[in-house]
C-alpha cells in the first residue's frame, strides 16, 4: 500500500513556500497607500432676503423763498406767482406807510436830497393796498433783477426807465396808466398813490415765475448765522445820511427788531410797529449819476458789484459779513469770516444800504 504522507524532505520544502507566501502578503499589506488629493474649499455665503421697502427719503417742508417760513397751506397758485416789488415813499410826510408789514423784503435806499426811499418785496403775502407809491430811481433794477418778477413804481426818468426794462422786469407803472394804482383824498399829491396788490398779480406776464431764494435761511433760529456765532446786541443805530437816521432795538417778547425813525418808534397805517427778524447791513459806494433831480441835483445810485461789508443781526445779536454779488442779475450772498455762507433766521428781513462814504451802524 503507497503511502501518501509528504516526506520530511517535502515538508520542509513546503514550509519554505509558505514561509515566502507570507512574506511576500506581508510585504504587500505594509505598502503605502496612495496620496489622497485634499479638497477643494467651498464657501458657502448666507443667503440674505432683500429689503423689499424702498429707502426712505428724507421729507423737508417747503419754504418760501424770501423768508424762508413754511409754506404751510397755500395753494401751487401763491407759491408759484412772481414777486412784487413796489416803491414806498420814506418822508415824514409819507408816514405812516401802508402794506409795509407784510412785506417779505424791504430795502432802504438813500436817494436825492439824501431822503430815504423803500423797496418792499411782496411775495408769502398779499396786502390789500401799499402806498404811498413814488417814482424809480437807478440802484432799482440792480437789487430788483435777480427776482425777475415785477417793479411797481409812479414814473421816472426815462434813461432810468429804461434801465429797469432792459433789466428784465416787468414795469408797472402809474404814469403809463397801468390798472391797480389810485390816487388818495386823504393825503396831498405827490405822497397818496396807493396800489392794489391783487390787481397788480393779475397783470403778471404768464412767463413770471417765483423768485428763487436770495439771501439763504437757516431750518430754525438756532441754526442762524448771528445767533449761533454772533455777538449779544440791544441797538442798530444807523447813519443813512444827514436826513435819515433809523435805528432797531432788539425786542426778546416778539423776537424781532423794531424800528424807529429819528428816535419814534415807526409804525404802518394799521397802527402795528414796523419789526424784523434780520436787519441786514450792507455797505458800498453811493457814486452820483448823470441824472438830475430838481434844481439840478444829481440822482445817486449804489455800486452793488463784487464785495463789501455786511453785518448781520438776528435773535439780540450781530456778526459780521461779507456781500457778494458779481453780475446784476445774480442774488446777493452773505459770507461768514470762514468763507460759508451765512444763513438768516426764518422771517423778514430788511436791508439797510449805508453809504461807504458818510454812513455808519453803532452797534450797543
Amino acid at each position: 500500500m503507497t503511502s501518501t504522507r509528504p516526506t520530511r524532505t517535502g515538508r520542509a520544502a513546503l514550509g519554505i513556500v509558505g514561509a515566502l507566501a507570507l512574506a511576500l502578503t506581508a510585504a504587500c499589506s505594509s505598502s503605502p497607500a496612495p496620496p489622497q488629493e485634499t479638497p477643494t474649499p467651498v464657501v458657502v455665503n448666507p443667503t440674505i432676503e432683500p429689503d423689499k421697502q424702498p429707502v426712505p427719503t428724507p421729507s423737508l417742508e417747503a419754504t418760501w423763498p424770501l423768508t424762508g417760513l413754511p409754506v404751510g397751506s397755500a395753494t401751487a397758485d401763491e407759491t408759484g406767482r412772481p414777486a412784487i416789488a413796489v416803491k414806498v415813499e420814506n418822508t415824514s410826510a409819507a408816514r405812516p406807510q401802508t402794506g409795509l408789514e407784510q412785506a417779505d423784503v424791504v430795502w432802504e435806499t438813500i436817494v436825492e436830497f439824501q431822503v430815504s426811499r423803500l423797496i418792499a418785496v411782496f411775495h408769502s403775502q398779499v396786502p390789500a393796498s401799499v402806498g404811498p407809491i413814488r417814482s424809480v430811481r437807478p440802484m432799482d433794477p440792480t437789487i430788483l433783477a435777480p427776482l425777475h418778477g415785477l417793479l411797481a413804481f409812479s414814473g421816472g426818468q426815462p434813461g432810468i426807465v429804461k434801465a429797469v426794462q432792459d433789466s428784465g422786469l416787468q414795469m408797472l407803472s402809474n404814469d403809463a396808466g397801468v390798472k391797480g394804482m389810485s390816487r388818495s383824498k386823504a393825503r396831498p399829491a405827490p405822497h397818496n398813490v396807493y396800489g392794489d396788490m391783487a390787481t397788480f398779480w393779475s397783470l403778471a406776464e404768464s412767463s413770471r415765475q417765483a423768485p428763487a431764494e436770495q439771501f439763504l435761511f437757516a431750518r430754525s433760529a438756532d441754526e442762524a448765522a448771528a445767533v449761533a456765532g454772533g455777538t449779544a446786541a440791544s441797538t442798530l443805530a444807523f447813519r443813512l445820511s444827514g436826513t435819515s437816521s433809523p435805528s432797531w432795538t432788539w425786542d426778546a417778547g416778539s423776537g424781532t427788531w423794531l424800528r424807529s425813525e429819528a428816535g419814534t418808534p415807526a409804525t404802518v397805517a394799521s397802527g402795528s410797529r414796523i419789526s424784523a427778524v434780520n436787519v441786514v447791513s450792507i455797505v458800498a459806494e453811493h457814486p452820483n449819476t448823470k441824472f438830475k433831480a430838481q434844481g439840478g441835483t444829481l440822482v445817486p445810485t449804489y455800486k452793488l458789484k463784487h464785495s463789501g461789508e455786511a453785518t448781520i443781526a438776528t435773535g439780540g445779536k450781530t456778526i459780521a459779513a461779507t456781500w457778494q454779488k458779481e453780475e446784476p442779475t445774480d442774488p446777493m450772498r452773505l459770507y461768514l469770516a470762514d468763507g460759508s455762507e451765512a444763513l438768516l433766521a426764518p422771517g423778514t428781513t430788511w436791508v439797510e444800504l449805508v453809504p461807504k462814504e458818510t454812513g455808519s451802524l453803532t452797534v450797543s
